[in-house]
């Protein structure tokens, strides 16, 4: 991801519905107080201990938070829609999109529908079971459960 586009301020100025101007601020201070790349670089640092690298796939094309592997189609949501509704089913977004990387093909810029399918059952299972632990408790507004 382009991290530093992240942290931009937004160049235009607008107003919303009811008339006040929307703030430009963007996760400059979450970002710096996470440090994703940061992350990234200890990461790749440490596999190449072992001989292994960091594998990087196109954000931009495989859109994994858009994309629906039931019908192939990519739909747009806000930040703040946390769950993703696959055909009656409901799936907390991160985990889902997490679970289509896992699923990426070897041009890593779209997903392996067959090995979706395939091993969806399993992964809708281990949701649940992690949704259920996770809810009632205090949990992180990272979460998002």
């Amino acid at each position: 991801m382009n991290f530093a586009g992240l942290q931009k301020r937004a160049k235009n100025t607008e107003k919303n519905d009811k008339g006040k101007y929307k703030k430009k601020k963007r996760f400059g201070k979450s970002l710096a107080n996470k440090a994703p790349s940061m992350l990234l670089t200890i990461i790749n640092r440490k596999l190449g201990y072992f001989g292994e690298k960091l594998t990087e796939i196109s954000t931009s094309e495989a859109k994994a938070s858009q994309f629906n592997h039931f019908d192939g189609t990519y739909t747009k949501k806000t930040l703040s829609q946390r769950w993703n509704d696959l055909n009656g089913i409901r799936i907390q977004r991160d985990m889902y999109s997490a679970f289509l990387i896992m699923n990426i093909s070897d041009d890593l810029k779209s997903f392996d529908i067959d090995k979706c399918n395939g091993r969806f059952e399993n992964f809708y299972r281990l949701h649940n079971l992690e949704v259920d632990r996770l809810t009632g408790k205090n949990n992180l507004s990272s979460i998002a459960i």
